[in-house]
């Protein structure tokens, strides 16, 4: 038992109005779930309107991603039609240049094989007055007849006959006379037959041409005039 001893009176030492340990405790236990039950819903609201906030940037970002994407994107059309362009011009130029060259090159053939044929002309023309002859016999005969082969083969062709109208572009009048069985200007010898490759005349036909005789058909044609003029009178 304890002992008290009288004429004192026994205080704490604690003030009066402090918190106690045991109350502090269970302050702190019912003001913990109030503050928990309200924590979320504040953060939540805090959350929406960071979210509305950053609304407006995220769409400014987006659009001028956007609106680089579509400057890229025509850039590259752009681009893509202009090398096109490009391809097309360079091929019809490569086209161009092929049909040039060809064309050159057939040319440049052709010019070849003319003057090789025109060294050869006299030597056909030997031939053709040996065949006129009765010469072009044996063994020199199927040689003549080997070369003008090859010389058909290469596009040489023979033209000028007797009693073909006069052309001055593919025949050359070395004779001239008159005849009365002619109505126009005609070949009526060949002296050296002409040759041509293609359209390309190398050597005009040299002939002989007659011409009709002057006067023939004005005589004709003053008979008639002479009579009527003869009948005039008897008709009177």
């Amino acid at each position: 038992m304890t002992e008290e001893t009288p004429g004192f009176d026994q205080k704490s030492d604690v003030p009066a109005d402090a918190v106690q340990p045991d109350d502090a405790a269970a302050q702190a236990a019912g003001a913990a779930p109030a503050d928990e039950a309200g924590g979320p819903g504040d953060r939540a609201g805090d959350v929406t309107e960071n979210e509305q906030e950053g609304q407006p940037g995220q769409e400014a970002v987006q659009g001028s991603q956007e609106a680089a994407l579509t400057a890229q994107l025509d850039q590259t059309r752009t681009a893509l039609h202009e090398r096109t362009q490009d391809l097309q011009r360079l091929q019809a130029e490569f086209q161009n240049y092929r049909r040039r060259v060809d064309r050159d090159r057939a040319a440049v053939k052709e010019v070849a094989i003319a003057n090789l044929l025109t060294e050869l002309l006299p030597v056909l023309d030997d031939i053709g007055r040996a065949r006129d002859h009765g010469e072009l016999v044996g063994g020199f005969k199927s040689v003549a007849e080997s070369l003008e082969m090859v010389a058909a083969k290469m596009g040489l062709m023979q033209f000028g006959k007797e009693g073909e109208p006069f052309d001055p572009t593919v025949h050359e009048a070395l004779m001239h006379s008159y005849a009365p069985d002619v109505t126009e200007t005609t070949c009526v010898q060949i002296l050296q037959p002409g040759y041509r490759i293609g359209e390309r005349t190398i050597r005009p036909a040299r002939v002989g041409v007659a011409e009709p005789q002057p006067g023939a058909a004005g005589a004709g044609g003053e008979e008639p005039a002479e009579e009527e003029e003869n009948g005039g009178p008897d008709q009177g």
